[in-house]
């Protein structure tokens, strides 16, 4: 999924840019904004990615300290 979101990301990017050679600035800005958005959730799912496999490491710990 955070591939989908980064390819996203740079397209809206690539628009704003198209947008901004022709000198729509409104249609620049919204593609621009809109592709920001997508990095930030490409940016969430990682993070998101990245807690889950702590939380399961911490829960092996747990148990592994239990049945000492």
């Amino acid at each position: 999924m955070k591939n989908f979101w980064m390819v996203l990301s740079g397209v809206g990017i690539l628009i704003a840019g198209v947008f901004l050679w022709r000198l729509e600035f409104d249609r620049a800005f919204i593609a621009a904004a809109l592709g920001m958005v997508a990095w930030f959730l490409n940016y969430r799912a990682q993070m998101r990615a990245i807690v889950r496999t702590a939380d399961e490491a911490d829960e092996t710990n747990y148990r592994d300290d239990d049945e000492e």
